[in-house]
């Protein structure tokens, strides 16, 4: 307890004396990309973004160091190179864990001083040694107060040691932001939203995959609505709010946009706006559908399409199928909510399902409006 007490104090001693480091001002425009994707790194419009994440490396929970798997290594260590040869200014990233990572490892890892340690050093010198412009915490999600609470201390050593490592080497100090809930409040527990904003330079909020139809099955719905008037908790803007009202600057909050939508199965063909009786997801596993896919999906059956400006949103529908998406009004008009309320940006997950860079350039357009 003791040797905790004096490495956090050490910890913040040192961000209070390095603060002024802090590398980040300017606005994001950032889109996450993974090998797994099957899109070419080589293949990314990257004019169209400031921040660029490479989705992900894992946490090895004997040694709470970062790995990278061989097949992604040559990827990943290629990533900054070759989205620079269009755009030599975007900032690149590297993005740790995702939401198929074993929260218990990184509960674990924030838990223990030596571990945590172990974790920042290997971080840094990964970043460094593959040319990356910073690091991306993807901890989905902290399961207890005590798991909150280690985050911010997690966070808080991070910063510090990254700084340090900048003054000692002469380089610009790494860039350390995280992917977050839509909320700063999750289950019950708060987010340790005061070391969040004194730490880190952004965070991601994923504001989407409210609904899924492999679990919320009888009834078609919107997954990523920006308002929802009869039930506002469950949207962007109460997310928005609650960071806000937590203490975070809106400048370090960064709004995520989903460049996918899910399929439902309808009972009637006749029966097709939201919250229409369906029946689960409308082909294999959870009916996520990249845009592109979902373009696809309009133009070989004539799809209808239907933005919903309400609850900012859109749908389509053909026969019993029906997606819920976000097509480029509602693109338009949650990079355009960002702006005004002055958030920090925008941030898509993920760019190899965009098709033909819809939705990228109309948030690129949104945002400099």
């Amino acid at each position: 307890m003791a040797s905790d007490t004096n490495l956090l104090s050490l910890s913040a001693f040192l961000l209070c004396l390095l603060q002024l480091q802090l590398p980040f001002s300017a606005a994001v425009n950032g889109g996450y990309w993974f090998p797994e994707s099957q899109f070419p790194a080589s293949s990314i419009d990257s004019t169209l973004f400031t921040h660029l994440f490479c989705a992900f490396v894992a946490l090895n929970p004997q040694t709470n160091q970062l790995y990278i798997s061989p097949s992604n290594n040559a990827s990943f260590a290629q990533f900054t190179a070759t989205v620079r040869r269009k755009n030599p200014s975007v900032k690149t990233l590297i993005s740790i864990g995702g939401g198929s990572a074993n929260r218990s490892v990184f509960a674990a890892m924030a838990a223990r001083p030596a571990a945590r340690k172990s974790f920042i050093d290997s971080s840094i010198k990964l970043a460094r040694s593959y040319g990356f412009s910073g690091l991306d915490l993807d901890w989905e999600y902290p399961d207890t107060n005590s798991d909150m609470n280690n985050l911010g201390t997690l966070v808080t050593e991070w910063r510090a040691a990254a700084a340090a490592e900048a003054t000692a080497t002469g380089k610009a100090a790494l860039l350390l932001t995280a992917a977050v809930y839509y909320s700063s409040d999750l289950n019950g527990m708060n987010y340790p939203t005061a070391a969040i904003d004194s730490s880190l330079d952004f965070v991601n909020a994923m504001a989407y995959d409210f609904y899924d139809p492999s679990w919320y099955r009888d009834f078609t719905n919107l997954h990523a609505k920006l308002f929802d008037r009869p039930n506002p908790v469950v949207s962007g803007s109460y997310g928005v709010d609650r960071w806000v009202q937590a203490g975070l600057s809106p400048k370090k909050l960064v709004l995520g946009v989903p460049f996918y939508g899910y399929a439902w199965r309808l009972k009637s063909a006749g029966n097709n706006g939201v919250l229409a009786p369906a029946s689960g997801p409308a082909g294999a596993g959870s009916g996520a559908m990249g845009y592109g896919e979902i373009r696809s999906f309009i133009s070989r059956n004539n799809a209808r399409v239907v933005y919903n400006s309400t609850v900012v949103g859109n749908y389509c529908y053909s026969g019993t199928t029906w997606i819920g998406y976000d097509e480029t009004q509602a693109i338009g008009a949650k990079v355009a909510y960002a702006k005004q309320k002055g958030l920090g940006g925008y941030f898509a997950w993920h760019v190899g399902a965009d098709s033909n860079w819809a939705l990228s350039t109309q948030a690129k357009k949104s945002w400099e409006a």
